[in-house]
């Protein structure tokens, strides 16, 4: 009875409990945020289940049916979700706060990670997001106006690296035209050091962080003291199912902004107008040959647009398809990548790029995990013949491309290209000879490998990290040029073949000790190591002449007639190389009080065997105040976050040469008795070098305001390279040698304005801007009061209070408009100029113009730049647009300025348009006969142009089809159109106003690309 008894009691006690458990209410609310402000579309889920709704304009909602013993999950983009037991209540109001994980999310810093609300140093990171935006086949590309501070000077020619310069140029030892320079940044990749990163796919980086100060930076010691871009490339998730994702676009490349040249009316014109005989008897020969033009008879029937000519539309496209994924203890990512780009230029001329990668991680158990990561990169470029866009620029527009009248001549071959010498000119002018017999190959295979094992010593506290990296890169470059005969002085005689090939080895292994802990309100971390890198370079070069000419299976150096083994007195069959080994011990700290208070430093010994000096020691120390942290801050109505920040630090720079100088032998005879001896007298000149240090300071804040919807960087810095390598004149020896003694500076201010706001579930907009200034000075050249650089004709200067580099020439103060204005002017009288002559100022005011009155026309580096994008997601629907700019920049227009090397060669349309015709027709451009005259064609600021320029840098419009995943077996479909680079506004008379070196002989264009894609995910 009493069992009965209990088990009736039991039975009770469950029906009741289940009879609650199935009671269901009906719950309404509202959901606002921290201010009361309601939030429209806000989510509202029972959990667990599909049941759920939005909130109304005003922030309410209604939902029924519900189990009392349920749970409610409000969220809404932009806030941090909430989940509420309903526990039987009927209203349920939520206040929803802003979601501050932005400021928690880690950056990637040297050797590990840091909350971003944590640092004291100046560093930037983009996401994969922006790297998918832009059709480009490198990632730098795409950075272009999005980083304040980082200068990206792109190339329009097929798989050519950018020039990447972070805060200006600290090197005078530097080669403006390689990416690879002195002034470049490092780059890392998963670890592993790079010059560049051309080789990989934008699509497998999951983000770039730019290290822009010395103390970011200086945890990478010599190699990073131009800067540092960190990449990390994507990984799986644990407990992830397995994504499959495909991403590819097809497109056309367009040149634009065409630069035009004087057309035959306006050639004719000009070379009549000139005075000279010889080029008004070249357009009779021109008219005599080709006969006269229909619309004006006292112009040749010939108008060649030789721009046009050479040039094409161009395909560009690119596929990948990536495998991510991962369970409880291991993640993968699986790739392939295929890029393709033709070049603009009418030849072999385009890049080709196939990319494998695959990277794992690994829990082994508890305290060991593992992982890998190697990317394999195969890639061919065809560079093309840069001389033929100057060749374009010079040849006459009364010159076809193919002269009919040369078809039967049997001395003429292969094709029968017209030759300007057929009509008098000097050469033969047509650039197609020297792009049609011209093949330039490069075979570049990157393998990039690391591997790692972690281990836990103690839980969550104290780590070590061993690591492995090994990158392998070989170019294997053939140059091949054809024999052609168009006329005398207008062939090539043999046929030639150069093979290069370059290796390159770099390894490097890591080992690091990192300890975390947290005391009470003191929050520390600390990270020792060691790193050591080895780093080999072997070059092979032989060239041969005279091969069979059956094709490409001959196209090899065993089947030449003869091996070249000097030119020019270079040696040019030759084997090279090099090897370089480096040690390096670090420590960093980093701490925190109260999450207000924050402490950095970095030490870092580097040694080498470059140098006679083996050992640098670069120390660095950064401060932070979270000022919103204190109380007197707390509900200030303005700031959401607020940190003052400044930092200083000192870094190296070992990408100078060890040594320099050269050994000189003299024969000397002297007479002992009647007796003649001779001997040598040998001197040495050679001075060793080491590596040039960095020292920066660094002031700046970090903000959040308006509810987190806008985010504030702002920095100041100051940069001096001390011990600069610079060339010093040799004492009783003529000429220069380099030597540790200069000293350069650059400064400016950065800022970075973000906003963000979700209006709704279904619509949400982001806009940006930076902007960054930039003041380049040589602070000191060893006591020289300049360095030149340039040529005689074309003069660069540094001086000890101007920006490196710096052009250097005339200022035009005007042109004479008549005789009465040159016979009151008696420097023009004494120069026998003419009406149509420039006027320069006089900047000495001795009343005389020679060298002395050249005065710095300015610095190809820009004292300012931008760069604006704005977003927005409606719905299925998105939408980005992007702008950059920059000023303060000079180009020398080289092209324009070479008339003082030859005169019977074409100009460009600006100055047959406003050239001086006449009094009052101009103040600021030479006559045509003006220009061919040695006074008119001195440097001055007329060939020194702005570089100003103004770009629409990317537009793209999206759909994604089952954006929210509710229609089954349908996946996830993006599709796609963009247009990059579609209208670039500037005054400066060429194609573009990117020039890296802000020389403009022969700059590849570069082109707006137009592109529909497709991205799909499974």
């Amino acid at each position: 009875m009493k069992i009965q008894n209990k088990l009736l009691i039991i039975c009770f006690l469950l029906f009741s409990f289940f009879a609650h458990a199935q009671q269901t209410v009906s719950v309404s609310g509202v959901v606002t945020d921290t201010d009361g402000t309601p939030l429209p579309g806000a989510s509202v889920v029972l959990k667990g289940t599909s049941t759920g709704t939005q909130t109304d304009f005003d922030g309410n909602y209604v939902l029924g049916n519900l189990p009392g013993n349920g749970t409610l999950v409000f969220s809404y983009i932009g806030f941090a979700s909430q989940e509420v037991v309903i526990n039987g209540q009927t209203t349920i109001n939520v206040v929803l706060q802003e979601d501050t994980q932005a400021l928690d999310e880690v950056v990637v810093v040297g050797y590990g990670e840091l909350k971003v609300k944590d640092l004291t140093s100046a560093i930037t990171t983009v996401d994969s997001e922006v790297l998918d935006i832009a059709p480009v086949g490198q990632a730098m590309q795409a950075l272009q106006g999005r980083v304040a501070g980082l200068q990206i000077v792109n190339n329009g020619s097929p798989g050519q690296s950018p020039t990447v310069r972070v805060r200006g140029i600290g090197s005078y030892d530097t080669d403006l035209n390689d990416a690879s320079d002195p002034s470049s940044p490092l780059f890392v990749v998963d670890g592993a050091f790079f010059d560049d990163i051309d080789f990989l796919n934008p699509a497998d980086i999951e983000s770039i962080s730019v290290l822009k100060d010395a103390s970011a930076a200086a945890i990478y010691g010599v190699r990073a003291a131009n800067g540092v871009v960190l990449i990390e490339t994507k990984s799986g998730k644990f407990n992830q199912k397995a994504q499959i994702t495909y991403n590819g676009y097809s497109g056309y490349q367009v040149a634009q902004n065409v630069l035009k040249v004087a057309n035959a009316e306006q050639f004719t014109r000009i070379a009549l107008e000139s005075g000279s005989e010889p080029d008004a008897q070249f357009i009779l020969n021109a008219m005599q040959r080709y006969g006269r033009s229909r619309i004006n008879p006292n112009v040749p029937d010939v108008n060649t647009d030789w721009y046009d000519e050479i040039m094409r539309t161009a395909i560009i496209q690119n596929h990948s398809i990536n495998v991510t994924g991962g369970s409880e203890t291991a993640t993968y990512a699986i790739g392939a990548n295929y890029f393709e780009q033709q070049g603009l230029l009418k030849m072999k001329n385009e890049y080709e790029r196939f990319n494998l990668r695959s990277k794992l991680d690994f829990k082994v158990n508890e305290w060991l995990t593992l992982g890998g990561n190697v990317v394999l990169s195969n890639a061919t470029r065809f560079d093309p013949e840069d001389s033929a866009w100057r060749l374009a620029y010079f040849a006459v527009p009364i010159l076809p491309v193919l002269d009919p009248l040369l078809l039967d001549d049997p001395n003429v071959f292969p094709t029968n290209y017209a030759n300007a010498q057929d009509l008098g000119y000097r050469g033969g002018q047509n650039p197609f000879p020297t792009m049609d017999f011209s093949e330039n190959r490069n075979r570049i295979r990157n393998i990039l490998a690391n591997f790692y094992a972690e281990i836990n010593l103690i839980p969550e506290k104290l780590v070590f990290r061993t690591a492995y990296n090994h990158n392998f890169e070989t170019v294997d470059r053939r140059e091949i040029r054809l024999p052609y005969f168009i006329g005398n002085n207008f062939q090539r005689e043999d046929a030639s073949i150069l093979k290069r090939n370059t290796t390159v080895s770099n390894q490097i292994w890591d080992n690091t000790l990192t300890y975390t802990d947290t005391f009470g309100k003191h929050n520390l971390t600390v990270l020792g190591g060691s790193s050591f890198r080895d780093e080999a370079f072997d070059l092979l070069q032989a060239k041969g002449l005279n091969f069979p000419l059956t094709g490409e299976e001959a196209y090899f150096i065993d089947l030449a007639e003869t091996i070249v083994e000097e030119e020019n007195g270079n040696r040019v069959t030759r084997d090279d190389g090099r090897r370089e080994y480096g040690l390096s011990f670090f420590g960093r700290v980093s701490y925190n009080f109260d999450n207000r208070y924050l402490l950095y430093g970095t030490y870092r010994a580097d040694g080498t065997n470059k140098y006679q000096e083996k050992w640098g020691y670069f120390p660095t120390v950064g401060a932070g105040w979270v000022v919103t942290g204190e109380s007197f801050m707390e509900n200030n109505g303005i700031f959401d976050f607020l940190k003052l920040r400044a930092s200083w630090g000192e870094l190296g720079n070992d990408k100078v040469p060890s040594s320099e100088g050269s050994i000189t032998s003299n024969t000397v005879t002297t007479a002992l008795g009647d007796v003649l001896f001779s001997g040598v007298n040998t001197s040495s000149d050679f001075t060793t070098l080491k590596w040039e240090v960095t020292e920066e300071i660094n002031g700046g804040l970090s903000a959040r305001m308006f509810n987190n919807n806008l985010a504030i960087e702002a920095d100041y810095y100051v940069r001096n390279t001390r011990d600069a390598v610079i060339p010093v004149e040799r004492p009783l020896i003529p000429g220069t040698t380099r030597q540790n003694i200069g000293e350069i500076r650059n400064t400016g201010f950065e800022l970075a304005l973000n906003w963000s706001k979700q209006v709704s579930e279904d619509f949400n907009y982001t806009i940006g801007a930076n902007v960054a200034t930039l003041t380049n000075e040589v602070r000191d050249l060893g006591g020289q009061p300049f360095l030149d650089a340039g040529t005689a004709e074309f003069r660069q200067r540094s001086i000890v209070g101007e920006s490196l580099f710096a052009f250097f020439g005339r200022e035009v103060a005007g042109v004479y408009q008549n005789d009465a204005e040159i016979q009151a002017d008696p420097v023009a009288v004494a120069n026998g100029l003419e009406p149509g002559d420039f006027k320069y100022r006089d900047i000495n005011g001795d009343g005389d113009i020679t060298d002395d009155d050249r005065t710095v026309l300015g610095s190809f580096l820009p004292s300012y730049s931008f760069g604006f994008n704005l977003g927005f997601n409606y719905k299925a629907w998105d939408f980005s647009a992007s702008a950059i700019g920059q000023g303060g920049n000079k180009i020398l227009n080289r092209k324009r300025g070479e008339v003082i090397f030859t005169n019977d060669t074409n100009v460009d349309r600006d100055f047959a348009i406003n050239r001086w015709h006449g009094e009052g027709t101009t103040n600021s451009y030479p006559s045509a006969a003006g220009i061919r005259k040695g006074w008119n064609q001195r440097l001055s600021d007329y060939f020194v142009e702005d570089g100003d320029f103004f770009r629409i840098q990317n537009i793209t419009l999206g759909y994604t089809i089952n954006r929210n995943g509710t229609l089954n077996g349908i996946p996830q479909t993006r599709i796609y159109v963009t247009a990059e680079k579609p209208l670039t506004v500037f005054d400066y008379n060429g194609f573009n106003p990117e020039v890296a070196n802000g020389v403009d002989n022969q700059t590849y264009p570069i082109p707006a690309v137009y592109t529909i894609g497709v991205n799909i995910k499974i």
